[in-house]
């Protein structure tokens, strides 16, 4: 039983706050199925392997090296039905070589979830000109999505996952003219920034898709006491332990919503969605703005056109 105090009623699809990733996935049957997952080797990315393995899936199973995505397919004893790669979302060359490496193995994927990721650095970090989280959190992600387009399955599902912390991301939204937080830098600001991104990207994906059978969601997996915060104040990591039994999600509740939205027959219908609790929920306004999602679109191909 999950050590959770506080208990919710489930959602108007029949799950919710309390759901695990084998719940919403029982009774499916994803054998020949393959599922390209990022941030496989800890956390809610560890468990979505596991269970998408246990459920007869193939999953091409990316961490930032080989060896740590060799550890975690061990460790959830899926060695049958799982391919290590690596895939370090901050170097577009490791980037490009993992889409290189998953068009090389043939098969078409039915679903893409983009799960890694970096959470509240305590000081600036910056690659080619960019605040690290955006780099890493939405153009990583960004590179991998769009180099595997043309290996999507008819009805293939990119599911990405963003926060709650996108509700503190600058009012205005995308800040276009300052991406790499030379002029403001907050380590929460900056990390929901990274989430608004991603769930814009999840939005102009799914615009795109518009009527060819795939689909692009993005979701909140909850709050959850994982490595992801490990760049946060001790003292706050004491706070998140004592509070674990009572306010935050299991580690197999916070995958719930992201293997529903890439395997569950009844998430076929949405696309262009945000979602929470394995429901659909609703994002800040600039998180709903299509124009702004169509251009950070642009902005983010001429930037991964330069690197």
């Amino acid at each position: 039983m999950p050590l959770i105090g506080l208990r919710k009623s489930n959602g108007p699809n029949g799950f919710g706050h309390n759901t695990t990733a084998e719940q919403v996935t029982e009774g499916l049957d994803l054998s020949g199925k393959t599922y390209l997952l990022t941030g496989c080797n800890s956390g809610i990315g560890l468990e979505t392997l596991r269970v998408i393995a246990l459920r007869g899936g193939h999953v091409i199973a990316a961490a930032r090296t080989k060896e740590k995505a060799q550890t975690a397919i061990k460790r959830t004893k899926s060695e049958g039905n799982a391919t290590p790669i690596a895939c370090e979302l901050s170097d577009p060359g490791s980037v490009r070589a993992a889409v290189n490496e998953i068009k090389a193995l043939g098969r078409p994927l039915d679903g893409i979830i983009c799960n890694a990721g970096i959470m509240a650095l305590p000081k600036p970090e910056r690659k080619y000109g960019l605040e690290l989280q955006f780099f890493t959190n939405h153009i990583g992600h960004f590179i991998l999505v769009t180099g595997l387009l043309d290996t999507l399955a008819a009805d293939s599902r990119v599911v990405i996952t963003a926060s709650e912390a996108h509700r503190r991301a600058p009012r205005e939204g995308i800040r276009f003219d300052d991406l790499g937080a030379e002029k403001e830098y907050t380590p929460w600001s900056s990390y929901g920034h990274s989430k608004l991104a991603n769930i814009l990207f999840a939005k102009e994906l799914a615009r795109r898709f518009d009527g060819n059978g795939r689909t692009a969601n993005s979701l909140h997996p909850g709050v959850i006491h994982t490595g992801l915060v490990r760049h946060m104040n001790p003292l706050v990591n004491i706070v998140l332990t004592i509070a674990r039994p009572f306010f935050l999600k299991s580690v197999a509740q916070g995958a719930a919503t992201q293997c529903y939205l890439a395997t569950h027959p009844n998430a076929s219908a949405h696309n262009g969605e945000y979602f929470s609790d394995c429901n659909p929920a609703r994002p800040t306004r600039p998180g709903r703005d299509g124009e702004m999602a169509q251009r950070l679109w642009d902005v983010s191909e001429e930037i991964t056109s330069r690197i």
